[in-house]
């Protein structure tokens, strides 16, 4: 278990939720022997709303971390399908390919390895206010007290908490998202994922952990008002439109008691440094799912913040010349992916104009070959 917390400490690192990226973060630090605290506002293990697909870019990362995946027996992903709302079937192999796990068991695993390397993680806390007192120091502001640190990161996800906003922001007319999942058992080949689309929308099926599945979706926030905002009515009413998903959705054994959702989600850039913080993951940016992997991009960039940080606290950088060198490597890896995710998903959730690139598509193998290279990156 890590070093109980001491509000009197000023920690060298501060982490601001709890997520693959912040939690990745504070293990490769703390293995380093940086004193680390890391806040997370709900609790471990807890189910997320995400698609639980992991590229294998990412395995022999997390291996090197100290995840037993070996021992997991994982469902390892080869095939790719994306359907029409229609019903036409585009079916691919991935060269890279991916695996399952849920969040409820990586998270699980990854907050356990922490604690066990020193990290203070300190659950059920929220952050509610982040202060620069001066240039080597914050203070932070939680539910269960006031705690100082040298550099405070931001893995908070897709929402930006008040505290990390910048002091102007721009107005945006991004289309606005709703994310829902469930876990199932149903019929689909353990080495197989799917997407489907529906208008304004799709659907991604795969296999995880524990003869489980993943049914997880991102649809415009417009169909549930549509719908009188019943996500059972906007499933029988919009996605059953595609038979695919009727199927998955009334042949399927469902076993949450009820749906997990989210709302509010808008895609956008960020920033990696917002208010003196460091931002890992969709905190730097909500990250569409057709990007690939957005787990697999948080953890990468936690590796590679973990690198610099290293230099900064070694005084072989200045806090200035970290956040500069840190924006670089972001860009550098992940903004020609991010806008290929972007644009990927502005074709998708359209009945007609999905339909045609998928056949397109079909019949040029070798440009889906590319685009699908273009959402996974290489290993790390």
């Amino acid at each position: 278990m890590g070093t109980p917390p001491s509000s009197n400490k000023i920690y060298q690192c501060a982490i601001v939720g709890g997520g693959l990226g912040g939690l990745c973060l504070a293990i490769q630090l703390a293995q380093e022997g940086v004193e680390v605290i890391l806040f997370e506002k709900n609790s471990y293990p807890q189910h997320k709303v995400c698609g639980e697909y992991i590229s294998m870019e990412s395995w022999d990362f997390l291996i090197g971390l100290g995840v037993p995946l070996d021992d997991l027996h994982l469902p390892k992903i080869t095939q790719l399908g994306i359907s029409a709302e229609n019903g036409f079937m585009l079916n691919s192999p991935l060269p890279l390919g991916g695996f399952g796990i849920s969040r409820h068991s990586l998270d699980h695993l990854l907050c356990q390895m922490a604690r066990t390397k020193g990290v203070v993680v300190l659950e059920n806390c929220k952050v509610l206010d982040v202060q620069n007192i001066e240039e080597n120091r914050s203070e932070i502001t939680t539910a269960q007290g006031t705690y100082q640190a040298q550099i405070v990161c931001g893995s908070f996800g897709k929402y930006t908490p008040n505290f990390a906003k910048p002091p102007v922001e721009t107005p945006t007319k991004r289309p606005n998202y709703i994310g829902v999942k469930y876990h199932i058992q149903t019929d689909l080949a353990p080495n197989r994922i799917e997407l489907h689309n529906f208008k304004d929308g799709y659907c991604g099926i795969s296999k995880v952990d524990n003869e489980r599945y993943c049914l997880c979706y991102l649809s415009k926030a417009s169909n549930l008002q549509q719908s009188g905002n019943d996500i059972k009515a906007m499933e029988h009413t919009i996605l059953c439109e595609n038979p695919f998903l009727k199927k998955y959705l009334t042949q399927s054994t469902f076993l949450f008691e009820k749906p997990l959702a989210i709302s509010n989600i808008y895609f956008y850039p960020k920033g990696t440094s917002i208010n003196g913080m460091l931002m890992v993951g969709d905190a730097a940016g909500a990250i569409t799912p057709v990007c690939g992997n957005g787990m697999s991009m948080a953890m990468r960039a936690s590796k590679l913040l973990a690198e610099l940080l290293l230099l900064y606290f070694q005084g072989k950088c200045t806090q200035e010349a970290l956040k500069s060198q840190y924006s670089r490597a972001w860009a550098s890896a992940f903004n020609r992916r991010i806008q290929a995710g972007q644009y990927i998903q502005h074709l998708l959730g359209k009945k007609t104009s999905t339909h045609l690139a998928l056949k397109t598509l079909h019949y040029f193998p070798a440009l889906t070959q590319k685009l699908i290279g273009l959402t996974h990156g290489r290993a790390f």
